[in-house]
């Protein structure tokens, strides 16, 4: 099996120049599929890498879905300075107006708006298959959780919060230690945001579970451009 999957992956490399940057994803997901249960932690670790940002081009924002009980994460980023993408006003929460709601933002802004666009990795760990990024209203706060979702993947850890409670879209403040990072593959930048820590939280153990990329969706993509 490890040879197989080997061959596939050289094979797979060998046509990375014949592939357009809006192809890749797709051509991942379709090597991913490939791997299936064969992955290894090693062929996991090997697969993707993450690239710093400037983070200052970034909002994180708990987004209110139906009628504002729940919210999501949604990520703003403001590609060029053509025109604003998002407006945060002042306070604790902070208010987040998406600018980009109101324009065509294509090549302006990106927006990532579900798991296809954005996951966690804590070192060299892509957890995309092993965790969820789930934001929940607290009494006097709005909490951003990277929630495990297998048997032994880790600790549930804290990633952002609004400081202070409220509704409509706020922004999410990214705790001590956490950044965000763009999901790399043979150098090319993919339009897929990391959630990031250096390292795990103290006292938590690192899992040892296989973790393998996700298989991008064939319907809606999680990132706008």
């Amino acid at each position: 099996m490890h040879t197989i999957t080997q061959t596939f992956l050289a094979h797979f490399v060998m046509r990375l120049p014949q592939l357009c940057a809006n192809c890749l994803p797709l051509a991942l997901g379709a090597f991913v599929t490939a791997l299936g249960s064969g992955a290894t932690p090693a062929t996991a670790s090997a697969l993707f890498e993450a690239a710093g940002l400037s983070q200052e081009r970034f909002v994180l924002v708990a987004a209110p879905i139906g009628d504002g009980v729940r919210a999501q994460l949604n990520i703003y980023e403001q590609v060029k300075p053509t025109q604003p993408c998002f407006a945060i006003g002042p306070g604790s929460p902070a208010p987040v107006d998406p600018l980009l709601a109101n324009f065509d933002f294509s090549g302006i802004c990106s927006r990532f708006i579900d798991a296809n666009g954005y996951s966690v990795r804590v070192g060299g760990a892509d957890l995309a298959t092993s965790y969820r990024l789930t934001v929940l209203r607290q009494s006097g706060d709005n909490v951003l959780l990277a929630v495990p979702t297998k048997a032994g993947a880790g600790p549930e850890m804290l990633v952002a919060r609004t400081q202070g409670p409220g509704s409509g879209y706020l922004q999410l403040v990214l705790e001590p230690g956490w950044q965000l990072k763009r999901r790399v593959y043979g150098g090319r930048n993919l339009g897929h945001l990391y959630l990031f820590r250096d390292a795990w939280p103290e006292a938590a153990i690192q899992p040892e579970l296989p973790v393998v990329a996700p298989i991008p969706s064939s319907g809606a993509s999680g990132i706008e451009r």
